[in-house]
């Protein structure tokens, strides 16, 4: 989700399709209707990587933000139950304070305008993280089985899948040989199994810097709605190798550390050795990093979303500083080394 910041600029807030603009007049009917918002007054906060978008309603010095989330691409109905499932977790999420299923709207308290990525600095980052950190915790301690989709065997298969299907040949413009699919499939079935054989809680499956707001208390969570229950280092290393920021490696395994040494202090989980936990992190990191390389050459060939490709080597220097270490993984690094370095400029 894009930061929900202060608005864009009236003429690029009214440049949008006559379909958008008819929601938009739907959307303003619906607020007519909700109490103290008859006269408030809307500007479009931020779009999405999906297909929902956020305005910013005020009235009477109070602001709130609007999700528009067209029914027949979108089910509110996940947003809602994670955001129940965070709050009762003690975490700052939007509270849903008005729900209209049929056109997709839900009206939701404001969290600010500022995210982690607005404000993370180096002299800032310790203290941002680590509350970043209590609140993963928290939310994990909170994990109960049968109240989110499980991150099975199919999910991480069909999220593998988006790097040869959009990555490869959609950007790079490469087909794999019987040799090289081999590498592939040997590549999915280890980091699966690393995957599953991980102890399971539930997943943000998002948790970065730009999902995160700068708030009171202190973060606030957005972009929730495809949580799952799924393996326990996923969440961590979303925060610590962003999509759009990178950290030097030792500040990196500092920060892991202290989630793995704060999560065993209140019994999450977690291996019980470190070098344990750094290999499920490294791992379920690079099945991140293969699907965050596909979505983004998703969003820019079939959404037409191009700004998402400036941060694809990013992901490529994550794996190529971390397959390398592990001989299980020499597959994946093989691959890289022969059909993605030489085509992307790093």
């Amino acid at each position: 989700m894009v930061a929900l910041g202060a608005g864009l600029a009236s003429s690029e807030f009214f440049n949008m399709s006559s379909a958008h603009s008819d929601r938009l007049d739907l959307l303003r009917v619906w607020l007519t209707q909700q109490p103290g918002l008859a006269d408030c007054e809307v500007a479009l906060a931020s779009g999405d990587a999906s297909f929902r978008r956020y305005f910013r309603a005020t009235a009477g010095g109070k602001s709130y933000i609007v999700m528009d989330a067209p029914p027949e691409k979108e089910d509110c109905r996940p947003f809602i139950h994670v955001a129940k499932l965070l709050r009762e977790a003690g975490l700052h999420a939007p509270e849903v304070l008005a729900q209209d299923l049929e056109q997709g709207f839900l009206l939701l308290t404001d969290l600010g305008k500022k995210t982690y990525l607005d404000v993370l600095t180096s002299d800032r980052a310790d203290a941002l993280l680590r509350d970043a950190i209590d609140a993963l915790i928290r939310w994990q301690l909170a994990s109960r089985p049968g109240v989110l989709p499980p991150y099975d065997k199919a999910l991480l298969t069909r999220e593998l899948n988006l790097f040869t299907e959009w990555y490869l040949p959609r950007h790079l413009g490469i087909g794999l040989g019987d040799g090289s699919w081999a590498l592939w499939e040997t590549t999915c079935a280890r980091l699966i199994t690393s995957a599953m054989a991980q102890p399971h809680v539930y997943v943000h499956r998002d948790y970065m810097p730009r999902n995160l707001m700068y708030s009171e208390p202190n973060p606030g969570v957005l972009d929730f709605q495809d949580a799952v229950y799924g393996p326990i280092t996923y969440d961590v290393v979303s925060l610590l190798k962003d999509a759009f920021l990178s950290w030097p490696a030792q500040q990196v395994e500092g920060w892991s550390r202290l989630y793995w040494e704060q999560a065993r202090a209140v019994s999450l989980p977690v291996q019980q050795e470190f070098a344990d936990f750094q290999r499920a992190f490294d791992w379920i990191g690079l099945q991140r990093h293969l699907k965050v390389l596909g979505i983004f050459a998703r969003l820019a060939h079939r959404d037409g979303k191009a700004s998402y490709l400036a941060d694809t080597p990013r992901f490529v220097r994550y794996v190529m500083a971390v397959a390398p270490r592990y001989p299980e993984l020499a597959p994946l690094t093989h691959l890289f080394e022969r059909h993605v370095l030489p085509n992307v400029a790093l």
